[in-house]
C-alpha cells in the first residue's frame, strides 16, 4: 500500500536529468509540467553539497512546461518544436529527452519523437522517466540503457584488452560522485587498465560512451544500482562484468578490491601486489601518525556508529570504520528503497565485508522513522557519531554527538572533488572524524602552553 513518507532521501525518476548533466557534452530536454525540472535540480544539485548547475542545467534546462492543453490534445508536437529549438540554441553532442508524469499519463512517446530526429542524424535520445515509475535510482538506470540502445546502438564490438567501463556512484544523488569516479579511475589506471568512468570531469564525455562496446569487461561497484546496466551490456555486446558489492573505503577493502579487479582482468599478480604494497605503505605511514592522538584522547572520542545513506556508501563506510578504526555499529539505515529481493543481497554483501551487522540494518525511506529510531538508541550517550544528512545533523546537535555529512540532503557543506573512496578516502575520513573533537569543546587547540 502506498503511503506518505517524511523527509525523503531521493527524488523521482525525472531527476535522472542530473545523470544526463553529468555527461560532458550532453544536455537534457524535459517533457513535463512546470516546476518538475527545477525541483529535481534543487534536490539533486543545490541540496547535494551545492554542486552547481552544470552545462545546460538548473534554469537552463529545456522544458515543454506541459499543461492542460497538452493533457487534452497531446504534447508530442510541442515536444518536437522544443527539440528543434534546442538543437539550434544549445551546443551539445547529445540530447536526452526525459518525460515526466504528465507525458507518461497521456501516453506521449518521447522515444518515438527522439527516433525521428535520430534518423535525420541528430543525436537525440528519448526515455520515459515518469515519476510514478520509480525513484531516481531507477531513472539513472533507464537513462543509461536508453543512451546505450539509441545512441551507441547496435555495433560490432572491437574489444580492447585492458579497457574497462566503471559503473558506481549515481551522479549528484551521491554527493561525492565526482571525486569517487576520479579516484577509481586513477587507482585502476595504476594497475595498467584503461578506464571509462563515463560521467564527470574525469570522463571523456560523449565520445567515451561510443567506446562502451569495446571494453574487455564492465566493473560495477556497489550492491545493486547499475546491475541491470551491466547485465544489459553483457546481453547486448557480450561484455562480461565484475560485480564488486562493497564500496572500497580504506586500506583493507581497497586492497581487496584491487586484487579482485586484477584477477578478473587477467593481470599479473606480482604487478597488482606492487601497486597494493605501495599504496598500503603510504596509507599506514599516515595512519600511524594519528594514533598518538587517539591514544591520548581515547576517553572523549566517539566509538558508537550510526550510518544513514544509500547501500553503496553505507557499505563502504561501515566496513572501514568497523574493521580498521574499531567503531561499533549501532544502526545502519539504507535509504535507496531497494526491492525485497535486493534487500537480502545487500545484507549478504554487508556480512561479507563486516561481521554481524546485517541484523541491525534497516531498509527505511521514511526519515521521520529513522530520526525516532536513532534518538531512542542513542539515549543519553555522548560517544556516538552519525553519518547522514542535514536531518541527522539535527539529531547530533540535539543529543550533543558527532556528525559527518554522507547522504542527501547536504545543505551545510560545499562539495567539489571530495571523496571517501579508496586509501585516500580512508585518510580523509580520519581527518574529518577526529577533527570534530575540537568542535565539541572537549579539547584545547593549545598544547604545552601555559
Amino acid at each position: 500500500m502506498s503511503s506518505i513518507i517524511e523527509k525523503p532521501r531521493f527524488s523521482c525518476a525525472l531527476a535522472a536529468q542530473q545523470t544526463v548533466l553529468s555527461i560532458p557534452g550532453a544536455a537534457p530536454i524535459i517533457h513535463a509540467g512546470p516546476g518538475c525540472a527545477s525541483k529535481a535540480s534543487g534536490f539533486a544539485g543545490v541540496q547535494a553539497g551545492q554542486q552547481g548547475e552544470g552545462y545546460a542545467g538548473r534554469t537552463h534546462v529545456s522544458c515543454t512546461n506541459a499543461g492542460e492543453k497538452e493533457v487534452v490534445f497531446g504534447g508530442e508536437k510541442n515536444l518536437e518544436e522544443l527539440v528543434e529549438g534546442a538543437l539550434k540554441v544549445v551546443k551539445a553532442d547529445l540530447f536526452v529527452i526525459l518525460s515526466g508524469c504528465t507525458a507518461g499519463i497521456i501516453g506521449d512517446d518521447s522515444a518515438g519523437v527522439a527516433g525521428r530526429f535520430l534518423r535525420n542524424g541528430d543525436p537525440v535520445v528519448g526515455v520515459d522517466t515518469a515519476g510514478f515509475r520509480g525513484n531516481n535510482y531507477f531513472g539513472h538506470e533507464v537513462v543509461v540503457k536508453a543512451i546505450v540502445d539509441q545512441f551507441v546502438g547496435k555495433v560490432e564490438p572491437s574489444v580492447e584488452k585492458g579497457l574497462v567501463n566503471v559503473f558506481a556512484s549515481v551522479p549528484f544523488q551521491d554527493a561525492y560522485w565526482r571525486g569517487d569516479l576520479e579516484y577509481l579511475k586513477n587507482i585502476l589506471e595504476k594497475l595498467g587498465l584503461k578506464v571509462n568512468v563515463l560521467f564527470g570531469p574525469a570522463s571523456g564525455g560523449v565520445d567515451e560512451w561510443k567506446t562502451i562496446p569495446n571494453a574487455q569487461f564492465n566493473l560495477l561497484v556497489g550492491p545493486w544500482v547499475g546491475l541491470s546496466i551491466v547485465k544489459h551490456l553483457e546481453k547486448k555486446y557480450g561484455t562480461p562484468f565484475l560485480h564488486y558489492q562493497t564500496l572500497p573505503v580504506g586500506a583493507q577493502e581497497t586492497s581487496k578490491f584491487l586484487r579482485a579487479v586484477g584477477k578478473f582482468a587477467g593481470l599479473s599478480e606480482d604487478a597488482v601486489e606492487q601497486v597494493v604494497n605501495k599504496e598500503e605503505k603510504r596509507f599506514y605511514d599516515y595512519f600511524i601518525s594519528f594514533t598518538d592522538f587517539v591514544a591520548e584522547q581515547r576517553n572523549i572520542l566517539p566509538y558508537q556508529l550510526y550510518v544513514v545513506g544509500d547501500s553503496l556508501y553505507s557499505s563502504g563506510v561501515t566496513s572501514y570504520l568497523t574493521n580498521e578504526l574499531g567503531f561499533l555499529p549501532q544502526g545502519i539505515y539504507i535509504i535507496d528503497d531497494p526491492s525485497q529481493e535486493r534487500e537480502e543481497k545487500i545484507k549478504a554483501a554487508f556480512d561479507e565485508s563486516t561481521e554481524n551487522v546485517s541484523e541491525i540494518i534497516k531498509f527505511e525511506a521514511d526519515g521521520g522513522l529513522i530520526t525516532r529510531d536513532i534518538e531512542e538508541k542513542i539515549g543519553s550517550s555522548k560517544k556516538a557519531i552519525i553519518f547522514g544528512s542535514y536531518w541527522e545533523n539535527n539529531i547530533a546537535k540535539k543529543t550533543n554527538n558527532y556528525f559527518v555529512n554522507l547522504s542527501l540532503p547536504i545543505a551545510t557543506e560545499i562539495i567539489t572533488s571530495s571523496s571517501y573512496v579508496g586509501y585516500d578516502g580512508g585518510l580523509r575520513l580520519i581527518e574529518k572524524i577526529y577533527s570534530l573533537a575540537f568542535n565539541r569543546g572537549n579539547l584545547s587547540s593549545r598544547t604545552h602552553v601555559e
